[in-house]
């Protein structure tokens, strides 16, 4: 390879690489800028001329959060994305039914499985309440947390990963007296660490922003999550910008973490193959 080639190479890399960084920049510039404005006064924020780094650093904002009653919509949205890994479970067994067990109908129901993709959620959300009225749990975090136990799209994923286990390695563990239950923990799961890795992070992503359905379903204020608590920190402190900045900021830090922690499980999950 000629010298000009490589070098033409190297030139495309780093003008790739500078417009990736300047997009970069530019995405997360409202991020960093929410985040430092929360540890402003109320008066530095709405003031004409904006400074980028806090004049006076304050968690008087955080302070006067967790007094509004965050701490009551913290714990029950801690509550709901624990159940919603719970629920991570039952993705992955019905996933493990669909991929290696043979059962009469197994085709028509996965169809009908897939089918329910194609429902937009808003649709089903009345059905749902009328029934879970009839079970007399609206208004309650149980729920709230029931619907979202399982999804088409988690089992969809689930089941197309574990299709590719080897079919031996699990006849082998049969033949060695290893119950079903056995093979799912020791063999299934531990092979499926990428997809689970996957589907753990959306799952957290989803329970952490739970926004629609709390706030159709509950009626008491007890029972809000922490995205409902914000729009009513919107509602009720409308000129309060610093308390806004503040649960904005709680709200979105988590889940950048988690996004940069777990980013190459992301990529692994969808393109790992299960029979190594």
């Amino acid at each position: 390879m000629s010298n000009s080639l490589l070098k033409s190479q190297r030139n495309s890399r780093v003008v790739v690489g500078a417009v990736l960084a300047i997009w970069g920049f530019i995405t997360i510039l409202p991020f960093l800028w929410m985040f430092l404005s929360s540890f402003k006064t109320n008066a530095e924020i709405v003031q004409n001329t904006q400074n980028f780094l806090p004049k006076t650093w304050t968690f008087e904002n955080y302070q006067r959060l967790f007094h509004s009653g965050f701490t009551l919509y913290f714990r029950n949205t801690i509550v709901i994305t624990f159940f919603s890994f719970v629920g991570l479970l039952f993705n992955a067994m019905a996933g493990y039914g669909f991929a290696k067990f043979k059962f009469k109908g197994k085709g028509f129901l996965f169809i009908l499985v897939l089918a329910t993709m194609m429902i937009p959620g808003q649709v089903t959300m009345i059905p749902v309440y009328l029934i879970l009225n009839e079970m007399h749990l609206t208004n309650t975090l149980t729920g709230i947390i029931l619907p979202a136990l399982v999804g088409a799209f988690n089992i969809f994923l689930f089941r197309q990963f574990m299709s590719n286990i080897s079919d031996s390695i699990l006849e082998a563990a049969r033949l060695d007296g290893a119950s079903e239950w056995y093979i799912f923990w020791h063999i299934i799961l531990p092979i499926s660490k990428p997809v689970l890795a996957v589907q753990a992070i959306l799952t957290f992503i989803n329970g952490w922003n739970a926004f629609l359905w709390p706030l159709i379903l509950a009626n008491d204020e007890k029972y809000y999550t922490l995205s409902v608590g914000l729009q009513l920190l919107q509602g009720q402190h409308t000129t309060d910008y610093g308390i806004q900045m503040a649960g904005s900021s709680f709200m979105v830090i988590p889940i950048i973490i988690i996004f940069i922690i777990g980013q190459k499980y992301i990529l692994q999950g969808f393109n790992i193959q299960g029979d190594k």
